[in-house]
């Protein structure tokens, strides 16, 4: 037995770590019992700790037990534990092999229909664990686990992989019948998909493009989480020094290219996860689903921590909303049909936005060269929007064309300045990209590949941007898909 726990007792100092020495008495149990933990050490993984001959011969696993015979799980095999640890939970101090919470996630009996080097094949009782599995060696210590029987859940739903957000209308006021409806703060960031499974998470932008990277402080959300299945959605955020979303805060975030570069902003510039909604919940696709119940399972995770929040929402008071984001100066409100699916991927009229502000996303088709102080750099935007959608377009075969909106040149910082110029300079061409109506003779055209985001006082009757001022870029959104949003909703 004491060559069994060797490595075991090798790694660790008892006189520091509260975890049991291996010294006591086995207990004389007859085998056959099993425990797993959750184990909160610097990567959050689950141990499966199995009794044979008189220790835990023990696996631990990054992405916990895998409840779908589709999916195998790496399992890694590690060191023998004593008897005694199969009852251990506690916290394991900084400094330490191992150190983190360990908590019992389950634990049972079991039973054995295979034991051999290259093959363990075990049936399970334990509360949360139940049915039968086999671990298999691949190479080295790298062994998988697979479940054999169905789900345990007859009605398990794989977690869907790619969901494209829904979207909202934008409507001129509050929805006449208010207490239909429900209604949350329209948040100033980037709209974001969360993928949650074996304690990690997946971040994707509603272009579809993995953004995980570049926040990394939200990675925790998976720890908190746990063993937990879930997809949200919702808005990271960084806010301003008087507590206001600012996307043009966020833009020192979102364009960075490097981990080091990440790493060096968090500090100063830290964001949230503003969830609104869950998609998928322990094996449940949850989209069908009405917005107030899923609103409610939403509610019922309390997800709620440092880097992540689940903001209220308010059944009816909608005009009372819309004011108070005016009086605190938010870009507006959203408003939600009570009994209404989520609908991926579409600009819904179940959804409706309710702007305090009036913002625009515009397509960048060249500049107009500065003056003065800005010599030799961007003076202003040329921008634009197309007429129609390219999944319109494609549906009608006919060509889109960029229509001119106007010129943006002001609300820029000095850096911003610098970043559009560098930007802006290996997209230049001879011909404007503007279809009909043209910019001021000697703008310098681009290729309309850069979307910015602009707030703005009004729309003229030619469809002019009024009072324009530029707020930040935008690398979420495909230019071809940038059209005039005017409400189109009562």
């Amino acid at each position: 037995m004491a060559k069994k726990l060797g490595e075991y007792k090798r790694k660790r100092d008892f006189e520091e770590t509260p975890e049991p020495s291996g010294n006591g008495d086995s207990g004389g149990q007859p085998g056959g019992r099993f425990v797993v933990h959750e184990h909160h050490a610097r990567s959050l993984h689950w141990d499966l700790r199995l009794e044979r001959d008189g220790v835990l011969v023990s696996w631990a696993i990054p992405k916990g037990i895998p409840p779908d015979p589709k999916t195998n799980h790496l399992a890694v095999h590690v060191e023998d534990h004593p008897i005694e640890y199969i009852d251990f939970k506690g916290e394991i101090p900084e400094g330490n092999y191992g150190a983190g919470e360990v908590k019992i996630w389950d634990q049972g009996t079991y039973d054995v229909l295979k034991w051999r080097d290259k093959e363990v094949m075990v049936v399970f009782h334990g509360e949360r664990l139940q049915g039968k599995y086999v671990l298999f060696p691949t190479k080295g210590k790298n062994w998988m686990i697979h479940r054999m029987d169905p789900p345990a859940d007859e009605g398990r739903e794989p977690m869907p992989r790619d969901i494209k957000p829904m979207m909202a209308r934008l409507a001129e006021r509050v929805p006449d019948k208010e207490n239909e409806w429900g209604y949350e703060v329209k948040w100033d960031g980037v709209r974001a998909i969360a993928y949650i499974e074996g304690g990690r998470v997946r971040l994707q932008n509603r272009n579809m493009r993995d953004i995980t990277q570049q926040y990394p402080e939200l990675r925790e959300l998976g720890r908190a989480v746990g063993a937990r299945e879930l997809v949200l959605d919702g808005e990271v955020i960084a806010f301003d020094e008087e507590g206001r979303p600012s996307f043009g805060r966020l833009q020192h975030r979102m364009h960075l290219a490097s981990e080091s570069a990440v790493r060096r902003r968090m500090s100063d510039i830290p964001v949230v996860y503003a969830i609104f909604d869950v998609l998928y919940l322990d094996g449940r696709v949850t989209i069908r689903l009405p917005y107030e119940e899923r609103r409610g399972l939403l509610d019922e995770l309390e997800l709620r921590g440092s880097h992540w929040q689940t903001p209220s929402w308010h059944r009816g008071e909608g005009k009372a909303l819309l004011d108070a984001a005016r009086e605190q100066g938010l870009e507006g409100i959203v408003a939600k049909k009570l009994d209404s699916p989520y609908e991926p991927g579409r600009r819904s009229v179940c959804w409706r936005k309710i702007k305090a502000v009036q913002r625009q996303e515009l397509v960048v088709g060249g500049y107009m060269p500065g003056e003065g102080g800005r010599t030799g750099r961007v003076g202003s935007l040329c921008v634009g929007y197309y007429n129609m959608t390219r999944a319109e377009a494609e549906e009608r075969g006919e060509e889109q064309r960029l229509i001119y909106a106007g010129n943006v040149g002001t609300g820029f910082k000095e850096a911003d300045l610098v970043k559009l110029g560098k930007l802006l300079e290996p997209l230049r061409r001879d011909t404007s990209p503007f279809a009909g109506r043209q910019p001021k003779k000697g703008a310098v055209f681009a290729e309309p590949q850069l979307v910015v985001e602009v707030e703005f006082l009004m729309w003229t009757r030619t469809n002019t941007l009024r009072a324009p001022s530029f707020k930040g870029l935008r690398d979420d959104k495909d230019p071809r898909d940038v059209v005039i949003e005017k409400p189109d909703v009562a």
